[in-house]
């Protein structure tokens, strides 16, 4: 089975005029409008690198030329594959599907994409919530979170760890939303998690974590949690399909790996501009705003920061 997880630095990524241009040429006319519709340019940015993993994923993986890729939404705006090309392997039966995923939040952008079974991936950043304090964000979000996961975050130290346990809790339970294609209306204390009893570093990937769906564990479920910086936390839940079943998928799965940090080179080496050259995007770039720094890292509702 295939694996693959991505990510794309979108704070640091300054683009040149040249980049900006090319970005937008080799993305469908209808995202390109979209992303010229941003208020400001970090959401612009992280929204690109959204449809440029997509389509590098698409083309390199699923081996569909990048001039033939076409991307529509779900109603709930999730990104999907519109009639897929059937491929099949050198002994002609048809290999398993694929599912992928994306994330935005903080200053990455990430894909994970798995073969044979259901993905979903979430990333959060870990920072002090808007206009609140801590323990009165924490009262916000009380009903987001069981009785025992809230003893873990609240137990968990000084508050930038309490928080990062927050986070790390939000990223599992969307992560695992994500990959069943449930919107706003599932309770989110129907599913509990159990955290691995490991520390969290970078460069390593956890798969101990247990989620207990309705109270009973979940054996069918595996999530995987990384870093990808000290403040950028990663979620990926993978669940088999209806076709698949637990008792394949699990054996079927390659090992854990970490996300691979793509340059803006590689994101576009597989890259066919589908429109013409249009300075007018680059002219619209220039004049986005760059968010307040307080605007950019968090949210002032009743809602952690939201990753797409």
């Amino acid at each position: 089975m295939g694996s693959v997880r991505w990510a794309f630095l979108c704070g640091s990524w300054r683009p040149s005029r040249s980049e900006w241009i090319l970005a937008n040429r080799c993305i469908q006319r209808e995202e390109r409008d979209r992303i010229g519709q941003f208020v400001f340019a970090k959401d612009a940015k992280s929204a690109m690198a959204g449809r440029l993993l997509l389509r590098r994923f698409v083309c390199e993986r699923m081996g569909i030329p990048w001039s033939e890729i076409r991307l529509e939404r779900s109603p709930r705006g999730k990104p999907y594959l519109a009639a897929p090309l059937k491929v099949r392997s050198d002994s002609g039966t048809e290999p398993p599907s694929w599912s992928f995923n994306l994330s935005h939040q903080g200053d990455y952008a990430v894909l994970a994409a798995e073969q044979g079974g259901q993905v979903g991936v979430d990333i959060m950043k870990n920072t002090m919530p808007g206009t609140s304090s801590v323990p009165e964000f924490f009262r916000i979000m009380t009903r987001q979170f069981t009785a025992y996961e809230w003893s873990v975050i609240q137990s968990a130290g000084s508050e930038h760890l309490q928080l990062a346990a927050f986070y790390r809790h939000w990223a599992l339970k969307e992560s695992f939303i994500k990959a069943i294609g449930t919107g706003l209306g599932f309770n989110l204390q129907r599913v509990e998690f159990h955290l691995a009893p490991e520390q969290l570093t970078q460069k390593h990937v956890l798969r101990q974590t247990k989620m207990h769906l309705d109270e009973e564990e979940e054996e069918d479920w595996i999530f995987e949690e990384s870093l990808l910086d000290a403040d950028h936390h990663v979620a990926v839940a993978l669940g088999p399909t209806d076709k698949t079943g637990s008792e394949l998928f699990r054996p079927s799965l390659p090992p854990a790996s970490s996300f691979a940090l793509l340059s803006f080179s590689e994101l576009t080496a597989s890259a066919s501009p589908l429109t013409e050259e249009d300075p007018a995007c680059w002219d619209s770039f220039e004049m986005k705003a760059e968010a307040p720094q307080r605007q950019r890292d968090t949210h002032t509702s009743e809602q952690p920061p939201v990753s797409r």
